[in-house]
């Protein structure tokens, strides 16, 4: 059971993305429940603190929760504009720093922030790749700094969901949950997997949330 309740601004407000009507897979009956438990069970797992840094934050979904948890809110996102969504959530008294650039080199210094979120982001890096994304986010957390993740499990449920949403998932997901898991085990301390059950839920698991931390020195 997740705690957190997504908190949304009116679907109108989200901008400054390339793919901005997938923002109303949220608002939606059936599908909405599910995308929005998947972000409300990744926020859970988020500890508090001065810094958080979100990678692919896209239009922001996550801002108003995280606002709440955290002094600051960092993001960073491929291809965003990151000056209207900066300018949207100013409006709301919340002025996160958001920059452009990429999980595999990323634009921060050293032991810097207190946990590192990403929602559907891992899936789209191809499986080479995973090591080196997580010694980047590695080297970015505190010591004793948690890392959040939430990563699709491939079911022919969520494949045939994918398909009704104008998406083969084979263009845009590269490595799965288990590969995800695996890469992250190499360079942090598990705390905890979490499987997200369909609705219903004979459907099976559709989503894995994984925390894990960096070793304090």
């Amino acid at each position: 059971m997740t705690t957190t309740r997504l908190r949304l601004l009116p679907y109108k407000d989200y901008k400054g993305v390339e793919k901005i009507y997938s923002v109303i897979f949220y608002y939606l009956p059936v599908f909405g429940g599910m995308y929005r438990r998947r972000v409300e069970l990744c926020l859970d797992q988020c500890q508090g603190g001065e810094n958080i840094l979100e990678v692919g934050f896209g239009s922001g979904l996550t801002f108003l929760n995280l606002n709440e948890k955290y002094k600051t809110i960092h993001g960073l996102d491929l291809t965003c504009d990151v000056n209207v969504i900066k300018e949207t959530f100013a409006s709301h008294n919340i002025n996160p720093d958001l920059r452009n650039g990429n999980v595999l080199e990323m634009p921060y210094e050293d032991n810097y922030f207190d946990t590192v979120l990403l929602i559907s982001i891992l899936e789209h890096l191809k499986p080479a790749e995973l090591e080196q994304a997580f010694k980047e986010i590695k080297r970015v957390l505190k010591p004793g700094g948690q890392i959040v993740y939430g990563v699709p499990v491939e079911r022919p449920f969520m494949v045939l969901m994918f398909r009704l949403l104008g998406y083969n998932i084979r263009e845009h997901h590269f490595s799965t949950e288990i590969q995800v898991r695996e890469a992250a085990e190499k360079v942090f301390k598990k705390n905890s997997v979490y499987a997200m059950k369909a609705t219903p839920s004979f459907f099976g698991s559709v989503y894995e949330i994984g925390n894990f931390s960096k070793q304090a020195k």
